[in-house]
């Protein structure tokens, strides 16, 4: 057995076991402190140039370093403004887990007069047919090549893994640098160096962003790069991801690491690098994201000192931004890079634990003067897990300049959890078309306060009552689809529509019930109710999926389905036994997984949801 692979078992039967190396780092600056991204030549190759509205394309390929005697490149896309007539600022785009260089992102950036880098860092890393190609890449084009080593997700392991291996920095003993992000970031960090070499590039205004890996990858560079004058992490980010955390019914974490956690924690993890982080930092997520908790997005970006962050939510969605999140991102740009209107700050908030009937409040005070205030969404949860989280629609009541809403409860034994969300107006609607998806022409943006948590001592010491009591109706969509939340929206064949109300104890199945689901439908169609069970949440059960398929005829009379638990099973045929640990419920035009060749057409207007009960 080769010396690697010994070490690895070894480690794996027990942790005690490993080598560390003498001159391991003992924090991020040490990480980093041998490394000089300016050091070696780029030795650019333009595989493919063109031109396309008024702007240059380019797809390139750079030189990264050499590891262990081999080299690396790195392919990107590379665009720029054409008849810019001075240097313009520039932005380094990272795409996510099992996407590429994105050529959409580049357009978009350059449309708004960037020069724009969208980097392949995911491209197969040992030589064989490439994992990851450059949107727009022709077959036989230079891809990606990591040589040595390989950081890209054909070596999953590495990303949590200080371990030496084969395809790791060193093979004879533990080390940070064997550690995927290392070396992702310092490819991304190349990109930079490529950038304001760029004839066209003002290398003093800078900027990166990035979604889900790239989100990482993001806080990583502007954590190690003082080059970085503005970042935008999505998705992804968030510190304390080897820590274990405790929810209701056990505990979870995000990785497991194999080596030293001190030494991780001290050199790879996010709460170490946010505070060596000297830029503006807009964050832009779901509330229910897998990838960047929602809690730990807030603890790790107030570790950033002394410079402007923000927070978009997008509401419900996991892994996902509507259009008024998704603009933050260019308009954060368009202020600390091109010195454009800034973005509105982050909403004051008052959290209170007793008000006058008892109930707790938040009390939003906008800022209406950067720009006009279109509408404020005030949520609260009881649920410590952010990924299964059930965010409850608060009422808002409009006084003067400030938004209040009270936050009913129906036990002080759960935590409370609240936050609101404020839509401006924008000066004029910004095109986000270039990216599929992003809403076409955005006419809002949306700003997220800070998070608020009070724990049961905090409720039960400040005398707060439980003014709520539990409900069997789930939804009368009195107030639309504000409490769910849709994917493929507007494509009638493949929409679906999802909510978390159903794991909130207010609105938790009772032992014995049905599920009765009103709806009208003006003509025939097939379509499926999906439960899901311990979504996210394996530290409570094993995670399953419960469906059940309904053809309903037409009619403009609304009609009543009426379900018990063994109307829903697996896609094996196994049964729904209870309804007690069901996260999601949702109604989609096709069963889950169904192929797009084999899905049936949608026929006539879309479903109208009246009411879903429990009964």
């Amino acid at each position: 057995m080769q010396l690697a692979h010994l070490i690895l078992a070894l480690t794996l039967l027990s942790p005690a076991l490993h080598l560390q190396a003498a001159d391991s780092p003992a924090s991020v600056a040490e990480l980093w402190a041998d490394f000089d991204p300016r050091k070696d030549a780029l030795e650019t190759e333009v595989i493919r140039e063109w031109k396309e509205d008024g702007a240059v394309f380019r797809q390139v390929r750079y030189f990264i370093g050499s590891f262990k005697g081999k080299p690396a490149r790195m392919a990107a896309i590379y665009g720029f403004p054409a008849e810019a007539k001075e240097k313009v600022p520039a932005v380094m785009h990272i795409h996510g887990g099992g996407q590429r260089a994105s050529l959409s992102e580049v357009k978009l950036l350059v449309g708004r007069g960037y020069a724009a880098l969208s980097v392949n860092w995911g491209g197969d890393g040992d030589g064989k047919p490439p994992f990851n190609t450059p949107e727009g890449a022709q077959p036989g084009d230079p891809n990606t090549d990591w040589g040595a080593v390989d950081p890209t997700q054909l070596n999953v392991p590495g990303y949590s893994s200080m371990l030496p291996g084969p395809k790791q920095l060193y093979e004879d003993r533990e080390h940070p640098k064997n550690n995927n992000w290392y070396l992702l970031t310092l490819g991304c960090r190349r990109g930079l160096t490529f950038l304001e070499q760029q004839p066209e590039v003002d290398a003093q205004r800078l900027g990166v962003h990035g979604f889900s890996m790239g989100g990482n990858l993001t806080m990583y560079v502007a954590g190690s790069d003082d080059r970085v004058k503005a970042a935008v992490p999505g998705v992804g980010g968030q510190g304390w991801r080897w820590e274990p955390h405790t929810f209701l019914g056990g505990t979870a974490q995000q990785d497991r690491i194999l080596g030293d956690v001190e030494v991780f924690r001290r050199t790879l993890s996010f709460e170490s690098y946010a505070p060596l982080i000297r830029c503006p930092v807009l964050h832009r997520s779901g509330t229910n994201d897998f990838h960047g908790w929602m809690d730990d997005v807030y603890r790790t970006n107030a570790l950033i000192p002394h410079q402007p962050t923000r927070y978009c939510w997008s509401p419900h969605l996991n892994h996902r931004l509507i259009p008024e999140v998704a603009v933050a991102m260019p308009l954060w740009f368009d202020h600390y890079l091109k010195g454009g209107p800034a973005l509105p700050e982050t909403p004051a908030t008052e959290f209170i634990l007793k008000a006058a009937d008892g109930a707790p409040q938040l009390r939003v005070t906008p800022d209406a003067k950067t720009m006009p205030v279109a509408r404020v969404e005030i949520y609260y949860s009881v649920d410590p897990d952010p990924r299964a989280r059930y965010w409850r629609s608060a009422n808002v009541v409009q006084t003067g300049t400030s938004y209040t809403a009270a936050l009913p409860l129906h036990t002080l034994d759960l935590p409370l959890f609240a936050f609101a969300n404020v839509y401006h107006t924008l000066p004029q609607p910004v095109s986000m078309a270039a990216i599929p998806g992003n809403g076409g022409s955005v006419k809002e943006v949306c700003l997220s306060s800070l998070l608020h948590h009070a724990d049961p001592a905090q409720l039960h010491a400040a005398d707060t009552t439980a003014t709520q009591q539990p409900s069997t109706l789930i939804d009368d969509f009195s107030h639309g689809l504000r409490d769910w939340y849709q994917l493929n929206v507007g494509n009638l064949t493949h929409q679906e529509t999802w909510t978390r109300k159903v794991t909130d104890p207010m609105y938790r199945a009772p032992e014995g019930a049905r599920l009765n689901f009103t709806l009208k439908m003006p003509k025939t169609n097939r379509f499926t109710l999906v439960l899901r069970s311990n979504d996210w949440r394996s530290y409570r059960g094993p995670r399953a999926s419960y469906h059940c398929t309904r053809e309903i005829p037409g009619s403009a009379e609304a009609q009543t389905l009426s379900l018990n638990l063994s109307d829903f099973t697996t896609p094996t045929g196994e049964p729904l036994k209870s309804w007690s640990q069901i996260d999601e419920l949702g109604l989609c035009a096709q069963a889950p997984g169904t192929p797009a060749k084999d899905a049936t057409l949608w026929q006539g207007s879309a479903m109208e949801m009246v009411r879903v009960a429990w009964e």
